[in-house]
């Protein structure tokens, strides 16, 4: 997998994140905050880009997930010294499913979560007049490990173009608190919920064979001879067919 030069890339995102947002006639930027690796990642980045008068998280904890979590994005607004909201989403989503769908898998209401949270974020951002900074990376956006009209939606992806890996890496490199940084990662949509668990796959392996086929353009044969099955192959790129619709706009008739 290719080596990309840290603080080059720190960069370069800083300087994407303070021209586009001056660019769309904003001075502020808003996060939802999770207290997990992209989201700080994303803070920390925002807060060199736009100053951290100009950077507003939004926590937005579920009642049963973990409150470590709630907790650690605390610590992150604390150490950026940025204002912070908190936003308890469980009466939101639980009257829904209580006075119309009872029977709603996790899945179902893991994405009402995301989307409930995506709603707060976009309110949140016109009273404070903020535009919306994503905190999605390369690897999930690929695999389609995003909820359409949830945490995909924003105005930039900052760590769009970095795998997941990559963005552990940054990760150090911003000295984001060890907590952060060695916790399992998880969307926190349910109890014991994973994102390896949920992919199929462990990131250090997505992220290779997603390098092979996105960037090196090798077949199939070629990234099974870098020591990859014929099984691991075919999981990333269903994931990728099948998710192919998160990552176009809305159709329509020409």
């Amino acid at each position: 997998m290719k080596k990309i030069n840290i603080a080059e890339e720190k960069n370069r995102i800083i300087s994407f994140i303070k021209k586009y947002v001056h660019n769309s006639g904003f001075k502020k930027g808003i996060i939802g905050l999770s207290g997990g690796l992209d989201s700080s990642v994303s803070a920390y980045l925002t807060v060199e880009a736009l100053g951290k008068e100009n950077v507003i998280a939004v926590i937005m904890p579920y009642k049963t997930l973990s409150p470590a979590n709630v907790e650690d994005a605390k610590l992150i607004a604390r150490n950026l010294s940025i204002k912070y909201y908190i936003r308890e989403i469980s009466q939101m989503v639980d009257s829904y499913f209580d006075q119309y769908e009872k029977k709603a898998n996790k899945l179902r209401r893991g994405n009402r979560m995301a989307r409930e949270r995506m709603c707060i974020l976009y309110d949140i951002s016109a009273k404070e007049n903020a535009l919306v900074i994503g905190t999605g990376n390369k690897t999930e956006l690929c695999l389609g490990y995003v909820t359409q009209f949830g945490d995909a939606a924003c105005a930039i992806e900052p760590l769009g173009h970095l795998y997941k890996t990559e963005v552990f890496e940054l990760a150090k490199f911003l000295k984001i608190p060890s907590q952060i940084i060695n916790k399992t990662p998880s969307a926190d949509l349910w109890q014991g919920q994973t994102d390896e668990e949920e992919l199929g796959i462990k990131y250090e392996v997505a992220d290779e064979i997603l390098c092979y086929i996105l960037d090196e353009k090798l077949s199939e044969k070629e990234i099974m001879k870098k020591g990859f099955s014929v099984d691991e192959i075919v999981h990333i790129k269903n994931l990728m067919e099948k998710s192919e619709f998160k990552r176009r706009m809305p159709l329509s008739l020409e």
